[in-house]
């Protein structure tokens, strides 16, 4: 690992967040008030067995070399690298925040990347563990999976969809699933205790929502033509369609479902249909072709279309922060979202070639909230960039592999 300069914003942070910590999850001292007939609860709140709680956020990035097979978990707290279980031919690294799946011809690779974060809404604890490989899903290349805290739902490529325990997960067990009846065009995403999930009636693709059991709940009368992309966000859950977005949200177990349309046509080629983000973040950001970039504010529900460069890969921390395009020439570019111009540029830090709407060889950009994450196969190595300090880089870290698939975890 090769260091470029201290990074002295994750020192303060951390002091931040502890005071947080110790004054929004408790309140008050753990055993103030306590006495012997009053005694402090046995277990802390917040305590998980078998992991350790932290005053920050305890991020890693997961690394895959489809050609060797090879896997690396990047501590990005101590700057150490783990080796895991090899993963010969992934096309795709999925991410839950926790578990990373690494999308093999013919399985798919579940890995605990032991880092993950509880958000109790006014406070967020963050954990951290070792690092553990739980085995194959017995789902291919197409699969798409999506995840919350209580299950992980695999679509496969034929529709059919089958639910995995969270729980068993965490305790690094697979265990069999239970399967949903029908079968659902793209992902089914799991989102405050019921799933989401399109089904084709009469010649259209209607949103359905289903409870845990996949027995159907009341839903939003709406259907989205050729939907492809979603997103999880504070205000909803964010769903690509053919003119724009929908937007899906739940309020005392009812669930509505607003559009959100770009306001104009747009040719297939040039639709958002892979959203990136920072997790908590409103503002979401998509390729719009080969030389543009989507963004999605959902707060005010509004499109924007930015033109950029040649994009390989695009993302943004939102909440006034620049949108960071990895442009053909190997430089990361960042740009005023609200008036489009380009505020700042890295010097070439990679070949980056064309963009590969596979997710199969594209560097990609991961955001958190304070660093921007750059994946370098050809030079081996991974760039870590302060997005609010003019995209200085912070660290740039030294690999043994070819980091092809980078996703982040602890989030």
């Amino acid at each position: 690992m090769t260091v470029r300069r201290n990074v002295t914003p994750w020192a303060s942070a951390a002091l931040v967040l502890t005071a947080l910590l110790t004054t929004s999850c408790a309140g008050k001292e753990p055993n103030a008030g306590r006495s012997a007939a009053n005694p402090p609860p046995a277990t802390p709140h917040g305590h998980v067995e078998g992991a350790k709680e932290a005053a920050e956020q305890q991020s890693r990035l997961l690394l895959n070399d489809p050609g060797s097979g090879k896997t690396r978990v990047l501590d990005l707290v101590t700057g150490k690298v783990h080796s895991t279980a090899e993963v010969k031919d992934a096309v795709r690294l999925g991410m839950d925040g926790r578990f990373g799946y690494l999308h093999a011809p013919g399985s798919t690779h579940v890995l605990d990347s032991g880092a993950w974060m509880v958000d109790h809404g006014d406070h967020v604890h963050y954990y951290s563990a070792a690092t553990r490989d739980l085995g194959e899903l017995p789902a291919g290349s197409g699969a798409q999976i999506r995840g919350d805290v209580a299950v992980t739902a695999v679509t496969d490529e034929s529709g059919r969809t089958v639910l995995y325990d969270r729980s068993e997960l965490e305790k690094g067990r697979i265990v069999t699933p239970r399967s949903l009846h029908g079968t659902y065009t793209g992902a089914v995403v799991p989102y405050e205790e019921h799933l989401l999930a399109f089904a084709n009636k009469s010649g259209a693709t209607e949103l359905v929502v289903l409870d845990r059991k996949g027995e159907r709940a009341a839903p939003p009368d709406v259907t989205c033509e050729a939907p492809r992309g979603d997103a999880l966000t504070r205000r909803g859950v964010i769903l690509g369609c053919a003119d724009g977005a929908l937007l899906v949200r739940a309020e005392d177990g009812a669930f509505t479902a607003e559009k959100i349309p770009y306001g104009k046509h747009v040719p297939e080629e040039e639709r958002a249909t892979a959203f990136r983000h920072r997790p908590g973040s409103d503002t979401l950001a998509a390729p719009a072709g080969d030389d543009g970039v989507w963004v999605l504010d959902v707060t005010e529900r509004t499109w924007k279309r930015m033109e950029t460069g040649p994009v390989v890969a695009v993302n943004t921390a939102g909440e006034g922060s620049p949108l960071l395009v990895l442009e053909t020439d190997g430089s990361v570019h960042g740009y005023d979202i609200a008036t489009g111009k380009q505020t700042a540029r890295t010097e070439p830090l990679l070949t980056a070639g064309k963009r590969d709407d596979s997710d199969a060889g594209a560097p990609v950009i991961e955001v958190d909230r304070s660093r921007a994450y750059v994946n370098d196969p050809e030079g081996k190595q991974v760039f870590e960039i302060d997005y609010n300090d003019g995209l200085r880089i912070a660290r740039s870290f030294g690999l043994d592999i070819e980091p092809v698939l980078m996703a982040e975890a602890g989030r």
